[in-house]
């Protein structure tokens, strides 16, 4: 073999060498890199978290009523989160019953699921709303406990249970004076939030279910975690597609803003559960009675609204309360949100102190107009 063989050879093993090392040098320094970029991520997010927690515990700490717990001191009153004292559970939450010595009351305490992101949000919401508010037709927030990564709320405990329950589920009868009663008080809730607090509140929740019951019957809305704040002069927000579907309106389901018309539309949907004891959406019925606002509109069309009442009353209503009960209703689910009335309209025709709109005799086709934008 050649001198000049050797020595040629020898140079492209060097530079082989050479060349697996640079690359394994910047592989390393890559990595390196990926991981610091990766701490400083988890970092950055453990302290935003930290963040977090200050400032809704900073909200809190604003309200003037919600006391603060120990974890330990609300562990004890729901003896541990144990099954027995389970209320119910949603998609982000358990609430659980317990006895509060230092009100001499039995309270509800709802638990965020841990690790739930949506949980958390709702709990944030919850702590920057309903903290501030006060009328006699909202679940009072008692206190609240953030402690170990635990989200909890405690509130008034609600000894009859929510409005869908004695609707839907119970096999005594809820009465018509009783109905027409919760209808009225859950329409003071909304003046209330619409029209009578600093700003305009949004719920983008209001169903039967959330609808709660105390002792006497009277109604109280509860659950804000979907909640927004919106100043009385701009009237709407728009947000991320939420609520339940079937209450929501239909600007509200295409656009994804929420206002004051959308929460009548579900104010709306209520009332009409109300006055016919029956689910939204109920597929035993014939096709022609499975979308309760639908068929309630036709009876309307065909003037025989009092059709629509509640078997289960066995006529036991006052057929003024029902016609107005559920003209309102139909009012309220108008498709075109500029055909809704305001709260207190409702609340002024509910109380007979103006008479029945005239409605349209078939149910209007909904229709969404996009906002003009000035592009200039």
């Amino acid at each position: 073999m050649s001198h000049k063989h050797i020595l040629s050879k020898s140079i492209v093993l060097k530079g082989l060498v050479v060349g697996l090392s640079t690359g394994v040098s910047i592989l390393v320094l890559a990595l390196g890199l990926v991981g610091y970029l990766l701490w400083r991520k988890y970092k950055k997010k453990k302290g935003d978290e930290h963040f977090h927690d200050l400032s809704m515990d900073n909200e809190f700490e604003k309200g003037s009523g919600p006391k603060r717990f120990s974890y330990n001191k609300l562990a004890l009153v729901v003896n541990n989160f144990s099954e027995e004292e389970k209320l119910g559970e949603g998609g982000f939450a358990v609430v659980y019953k317990g006895f509060l010595t230092l009100l001499n009351s039995h309270i509800a305490v709802k638990s965020v699921a841990k690790g739930s992101k949506q949980g958390i949000k709702e709990y944030a919401s919850e702590v920057k709303i309903i903290s501030l508010l006060r009328h006699k037709n909202l679940v009072q927030l008692i206190g609240w406990c953030h402690e170990r990564g635990e989200f909890l709320l405690v509130y008034e405990f609600m000894p009859n249970d929510s409005l869908d329950f004695h609707l839907f589920k119970n096999k005594s009868v809820l009465p018509w004076e009783e109905r027409y009663k919760i209808a009225q008080g859950l329409a003071s809730a909304l003046l209330y939030l619409h029209e009578e607090w600093e700003q305009c509140v949004v719920h983008r929740d209001i169903k039967s279910s959330n609808v709660m019951l105390d002792s006497n019957f009277k109604a109280k809305l509860g659950d804000f975690g979907l909640a927004r704040l919106v100043d009385h002069e701009k009237g709407s927000q728009t947000t991320m597609l939420a609520g339940t579907m079937g209450y929501m309106a239909p600007e509200c389901v295409i656009t994804g803003r929420a206002s004051k018309e959308s929460n009548v539309y579900s104010f709306g949907v209520v009332l009409l559960e109300i006055a016919c004891g029956r689910r939204l959406i109920d597929t035993r019925l014939p096709e022609d009675q499975v979308g309760m606002v639908e068929w309630v509109w036709n009876l309307y069309g065909k003037g025989k609204l009092l059709d629509a009442a509640d078997p289960k009353l066995c006529a036991k209503f006052d057929a003024r309360e029902m016609e107005y009960l559920t003209v309102v209703g139909l009012w309220c689910v108008h498709p075109d949100d500029r055909h809704r009335p305001s709260i207190g309209q409702a609340i002024h025709v509910l109380n007979f102190k103006e008479e029945l709109p005239v409605l349209p005799s078939m149910m209007p086709v909904p229709t969404y107009f996009p906002p003009i934008t000035n592009t200039d």
